[in-house]
């Protein structure tokens, strides 16, 4: 990972200088809290939102903005439906049918079980979850680290996996006990505790699950390498002015 963003920052420092390509780019959003939601004036807000749009505004582009499952999103950057993804964690194989920005933000997964349960549950490695009784729910689609790709692979491991199309579902299927717990990104569960009232429900487990940077994802069909570079750049100016540690620490601090 490190080599690729090595590459990265090569392309931006010896690429000449280009104006933005007249267009407009068509980007994919998910209901996502903190990052990417309606607030109740029905405004498009959230940490990825505030990062992608001032990004953007250094570029010049020009974009719409569509809601739609992520698993379609990543089907649609394949195709070129989409253009752009925020929020993105690289893997091998979506880079063969997308291009991935500089990171812009460190994105984890913890697993949360009921209050009083993590104690209980004894799970030291994600491993251990193949020869156990418990049964884990994942948004499917969503990316939970090298290791996780690697054991759902295998039949054993799979078979403790229950996929859902968002969190709302393993909370719910969580509460019932359907499952024994969910993979998520602790500042969004956090966020949606306090929005639904849920803070005394859950807690996080000790076992951990992955950490690792977050991008924004551009289609191969419909990108040029000259679209990713004015995005890259405009990374880097904004991570070297501070601004987008500003953004992150106005989230955080608020939300956490």
């Amino acid at each position: 990972m490190k080599k690729y963003i090595l590459l990265v920052l090569l392309l931006i420092v010896n690429s000449p200088a280009h104006t933005a390509p007249s267009r407009d780019y068509a980007v994919g959003w998910e209901l996502w809290y903190p990052y990417q939601y309606h607030n109740k004036k029905q405004e498009l807000v959230g940490l990825d939102f505030d990062i992608f749009n001032a990004i953007i505004k250094e570029t010049n582009f020009k974009v719409t903005f569509t809601e739609l499952p992520w698993k379609r999103h990543l089907q649609y950057i394949k195709t070129g439906k989409m253009d752009m993804a925020m929020g993105a964690s690289y893997t091998l194989e979506r880079e063969e049918s997308a291009y991935f920005s500089l990171p812009y933000r460190l994105e984890k997964v913890n697993l949360f079980v009921k209050k009083g349960m993590a104690d209980k549950i004894k799970l030291e490695t994600l491993g251990d979850l193949a020869s156990s009784n418990y049964m884990i729910g994942v948004e499917g689609g969503y990316f939970y680290g090298e290791e996780f790709q690697k054991l759902i692979t295998t039949k054993d491991f799979h078979s403790h996996i229950n996929n859902v199309i968002d969190l709302e579902q393993n909370v719910a299927l969580l509460l019932k006990g359907h499952i024994d717990g969910f993979l998520v990104d602790p500042v969004t569960m956090k966020v949606f505790s306090e929005k639904y009232f849920l803070q005394d429900e859950f807690e996080m487990h000790s076992l951990k699950i992955y950490q690792d940077n977050i991008h924004i994802m551009l289609s191969r069909e419909s990108c040029t390498l000259e679209t990713l570079n004015l995005i890259n750049k405009a990374i880097a100016k904004l991570e070297q002015s501070g601004e987008i540690a500003k953004i992150i620490k106005r989230w955080t601090v608020n939300n956490q």
